[in-house]
């Protein structure tokens, strides 16, 4: 490039603003000058997360774990030897999986009854419950059976399933441990009696139906077949009633917890710690960048 060139286009004027390089140790140093405001920050983040962690109504969670009880299991394979006479005769095996027993577990209906067996309406709703009076407080609206689920649903039971192995477990998070491991422990016993009562039922209207087949036919093979699934419904039937874990057995039931679930204390006041440290360092460097550009 000769010199009438570089006159006509000079070279770019690269420059630094030193004002916006990081100095880490000015940092620092900022840092050390601030360690007043710093502590006193710190403090004040960790006093309130200590306060909260300490004066906040603890929560307990007591855990059942099952393991679901198949109908395989139940009738000795003989569901699966019967379906297709079953469905031939237009009846179905009835007894449900564990994923449905699992779906009735949690649903709506199920619930609503629990909590209206088990009255847990005040207990749900103390702050609205006059123990005195026997009533709801007045001003304060009754809750409905709809707000008693959704509290129930999202804040107190809790199920998970382990894919792998298969096992149930039961939660009940709630305030009260003794409370906590009662109802995880009832909702399994009622919903293995309900699974029970069901199955019981279902397998008395197919005997029904299945005798006025058997005498509207003169078949001798479709007579049999009819004979088998009667037997195999008796037999399922004697099956339900001797067994009192019907839909899961339980494998460790629940007790009161001893240990608070939440808040956790500990982790949560090092979180105060870890939060008072960077806001306070954020303060400081923040103070000491405006206070030097209006200096200027």
């Amino acid at each position: 490039m000769d010199d009438k060139t570089r006159q006509r286009y000079p070279a770019p004027n690269v420059y630094r603003d030193e004002d916006d390089e990081i100095d880490l140790v000015d940092v620092w140093r900022t840092l050390v000058a601030g360690r007043v405001l710093i502590g006193a920050v710190t403090l004040v983040c960790v006093a309130a997360t200590a306060a909260f962690a300490f004066l906040a109504t603890p929560i307990f969670r007591a855990e059942t774990l099952l393991v679901p009880v198949e109908n395989t299991e139940k009738a000795g394979g003989s569901l699966l030897q019967l379906g297709a006479l079953e469905s031939l005769a237009g009846i179905g095996a009835g007894g449900g999986d564990s994923s449905e027993a699992l779906a009735v577990l949690t649903s709506r209906v199920f619930t609503d009854a629990f909590i209206r067996e088990e009255k847990l309406m005040p207990v749900l709703f103390s702050e609205r419950w006059d123990a005195a009076r026997g009533a709801w407080r007045e001003g304060e609206e009754a809750p409905t059976a709809w707000d008693a689920y959704q509290v129930f649903n999202r804040k107190v039971r809790f199920v998970s399933r382990d894919v792998k192995s298969g096992l149930v477990t039961l939660a009940i998070e709630w305030r009260d441990p003794d409370f906590a491991a009662q109802w995880s422990n009832r909702l399994v016993q009622r919903i293995n009696a309900e699974r029970r009562a069901e199955a019981i039922r279902e397998a008395e209207t197919s005997i029904v139906y299945l005798k006025e087949q058997l005498a509207e036919t003169s078949l001798v093979e479709m007579q049999q077949a009819i004979y088998q699934l009667i037997e195999a419904k008796i037999k399922k039937i004697m099956v339900a009633k001797s067994l009192d874990e019907y839909a899961f057995k339980v494998i460790d039931p629940a007790v009161p917890p001893q240990e608070i679930s939440s808040p956790r204390r500990v982790p949560l006041i090092m979180l105060g710690l870890l939060f008072g440290l960077i806001l306070s360092s954020v303060i400081v460097l923040v103070r000491a960048r405006f206070s030097g550009r209006a200096a200027t």
